[in-house]
């Protein structure tokens, strides 16, 4: 069998079925890891274009001083377009990299039994397929397995080894330690709708266009919102736009209908809607935002209002986030209303933790026309977020927004909303990363290393559950389920457990 030798062999064969983008991807950082690589596609020619491809980017790369001109040479000279799949009899490991269709996975890799020997590992590039069905068309099924990686493949440096029902063990070990060989980062995991990473991207951009959805704020203010006082790369409908939504909402249906409609990973019917007009993103010149040639137009940007408030109360319900607050207002020049209620006429400024302005201002028994709720969860540096009730007067809105943005930091003024934008967020992907940890898909570790490498997080869904507090997201996710009466919300006993001992979601089960 393929043992950890072989894979560091020189002589070490890697078949690639398939030379689009992936297949290219894969044969590139196999041929510049010195494996040698023998590249099949269907279509006539494809595998020598895919070939000169690999060697102008090799070659392009050398030029720009990033890699040696020699070893790029010889990494080309690596690579063998082969016309027909006998032509990977030698081959220790193959790859496909074809249509993402169950039906010509299993054809494929049915014919490759009938030329590999019985010791070569089939492997599947698949993102959402199950492997363990792909495999149940092989006679040896124990040595199929997926292998994920993500495009572009040369720069996204992790992949995802995922053992089938029927997986032997040294099949996965043998993919980790060929993706290690080619520079990238193996993370291990069980045959599931979505594996790690496409699973835990359910968080996200679901939570956001349920936002849209409810008439929150716009899809900019939104992505504002969580790109700089969250921390992400990518404000989530950029995002959808970038990959487009006849990729992303398929994806989303895929694996709600592969978990039996489980609420947390619910699509979206605006997602669906656009898809079926043709609004899909940059591709078609138009998405959430609209580009013109492929540059994203800017969106609109309220200016800070000049009103101020006469007074400002800050309800002590959470005392922590109330101190806070004062001391904010104290710095913009707002002068504080220190009573124990509210005097008439002040701003009264509650601190949800799930909640919205209307829970707190109503458990209070503050005047809602004066209420504004604050995001106080992730502080106060690059962007505030305000939220009104459905009865805050436009003048104490407009007295909010222009205290919080006299020192020059953006605010987003929202409608109510349990838990705001960013706690809504965040709390869901906390909790589906716990469950991912819950139904041992993967190990804590490697759930939040395939997070940050793949889908380019500030932090992975545990890390992050542990820096926010397990108590804190517990209490979010608590409130938005009272709120809503959706078991969308409701909080992984992975998290329950961890929140109530005191434990670092990193932690794993005993």
């Amino acid at each position: 069998m393929l043992m950890q030798t072989a894979i560091e062999s020189p002589a070490l064969t890697l078949g690639i079925a398939g030379a689009g983008a992936m297949g290219r991807g894969i044969a590139q950082i196999a041929a510049q890891a010195g494996i040698r690589v023998l590249l099949f596609d269907l279509a006539p020619g494809a595998a020598a274009a895919a070939r000169d491809t690999i060697a102008a980017t090799l070659s392009a790369l050398a030029a720009k001083g990033k890699i040696d001109p020699a070893a790029a040479e010889a990494a080309a000279a690596r690579i063998a377009p082969v016309a027909a799949l006998e032509a990977f009899a030698p081959c220790h490991i193959v790859v496909e990299a074809i249509i993402e269709k169950l039906e010509a996975k299993r054809q494929l890799f049915i014919a490759l039994e009938s030329f590999v020997a019985g010791d070569c590992i089939l492997a599947s590039n698949t993102s959402s397929l199950s492997v363990t069905e792909i495999a149940a068309a092989c006679r040896r099924p124990g040595r199929v397995a997926g292998y994920h990686f993500f495009n572009p493949v040369p720069l996204m440096k992790v992949v995802e080894v995922i053992d089938a029902l029927l997986t032997e063990p040294w099949v996965g070990e043998a993919l980790t330690a060929l993706a290690r060989r080619m520079g990238h980062t193996p993370v291990r995991a069980r045959d599931t709708p979505g594996f790690i990473v496409n699973h835990a991207g359910r968080g996200y951009v679901t939570e956001a266009l349920r936002l849209l959805g409810e008439n929150v704020a716009e899809f900019y203010e939104i992505d504002r919102i969580l790109r700089e006082a969250a921390g992400f790369r990518m404000g989530p409908f950029e995002l959808l736009d970038l990959t487009g939504l006849d990729v992303s909402h398929p994806v989303m249906e895929s694996i709600y209908r592969q978990y039996y409609e489980e609420p947390r990973y619910r699509p979206s019917a605006l997602a669906a809607q656009r898809l079926a007009g043709g609004v899909l993103g940059r591709k078609s010149g138009r998405g959430f935002y609209v580009y013109e040639n492929g540059r994203q137009q800017a969106a609109p940007v309220a200016p800070a209002p000049s009103a101020r408030p006469d007074r400002v109360w800050v309800s002590g319900a959470r005392p922590a986030f109330a101190a806070a607050v004062r001391e904010l207002v104290r710095s913009l020049g707002g002068r504080l209303d220190e009573s124990q209620s509210p005097q008439d006429g002040a701003l009264c400024i509650v601190t949800p933790l799930g909640e919205d302005a209307s829970a707190c201002a109503a458990r209070e028994e503050l005047d809602p026309a004066c209420t504004v709720a604050i995001d106080a969860l992730l502080g106060f540096d690059k962007r505030r977020t305000l939220m009104t009730s459905p009865l805050t007067s436009p003048a104490m809105r407009e007295a909010a927004h222009g205290l919080f943005a006299a020192d020059g930091v953006p605010v987003s003024v929202i409608r109510d909303s349990a838990g705001l934008v960013a706690q809504r967020v965040l709390a869901h992907i906390v909790n589906i990363g716990s469950d991912i940890a819950q139904q041992g898909i993967a190990t804590p570790e490697d759930i939040d290393r395939a997070v940050t490498l793949g889908l380019g997080y500030p932090k992975g869904p545990l890390a992050l559950g542990d820096t926010l507090g397990a108590a804190t997201v517990l209490a979010i996710l608590e409130n938005l389920q009272a709120c809503y009466g959706d078991p969308r919300y409701r909080p992984s006993p992975w998290l329950r457990r961890r929140a109530l001992l005191g434990a670092s979601l990193l932690k794993p089960e005993s």
